[in-house]
């Protein structure tokens, strides 16, 4: 199965080609530039679009606007190619890079997502402590300082683990189906309602 894979959740983009498991190429880039990256893709491993079978996208949390451009150039492409698409979730390859750790992603507003007792949840960043234990994720490297006096470590910045890399959503896909059945994950509600104005 060849399957195209992306995630705009957080501020580094991620995508992969995979062909039954192997990683036939894969990049990072800005989220308003993945479908770039992803044609970019597609050209250096000489495939054709109309050759993927399915499409596997980052279904957050993170970003808000991120989460929705993923969703959207998912469903775009599905539509185009009439193929299936999978949504898997962001702390969820995060988790699959770095095995053992404790993954973060910045929730802005001074919050931290991260699993919790099976759930996913925000927190306030500066209550969090994971002592003894290592974190990573865009959250870890932001508030790495307070991570770090609580007793938790955090690799570099620059350590591959900090990024929730697209080879392992297309590992985790398992529920394949229409592409407008593949619901974000915001975990909380939108800064601004419309419908409360």
């Amino acid at each position: 199965m060849l399957i195209l894979a992306f995630d705009t959740a957080t501020s580094t983009a991620t995508s992969a080609l995979v062909r039954d498991g192997t990683v036939l190429g894969e990049g990072t880039t800005t989220p308003v530039r993945v479908l770039e990256d992803v044609d970019a893709l597609l050209r250096d491993a000489g495939v054709d679009a109309r050759e993927l079978d399915a499409l596997v996208v980052g279904i957050g949390p993170g970003s808000f606007t991120g989460v929705r451009m993923g969703l959207a150039s998912a469903r775009g492409l599905a539509l185009a190619l009439e193929i299936p698409v999978a949504g898997v979730s962001t702390l969820a390859a995060l988790a699959a890079g770095a095995p053992d750790t404790v993954p973060l992603i910045d929730a802005k507003r001074h919050e931290l997502f991260l699993e919790q007792n099976g759930e996913i949840v925000a927190l306030p960043a500066t209550v969090f402590e994971a002592p003894g234990l290592t974190c990573v994720g865009d959250g870890a490297i932001r508030y790495r300082e307070h991570l770090e006096r609580t007793g938790a470590d955090v690799p570099p910045d620059d350590n591959e683990m900090h990024l929730p890399r697209a080879r392992f959503h297309a590992q985790l896909a398992r529920d394949f189906g229409p592409a407008e059945l593949v619901e974000p994950l915001y975990v909380r509600v939108p800064d601004v309602d419309r419908t409360s104005a």
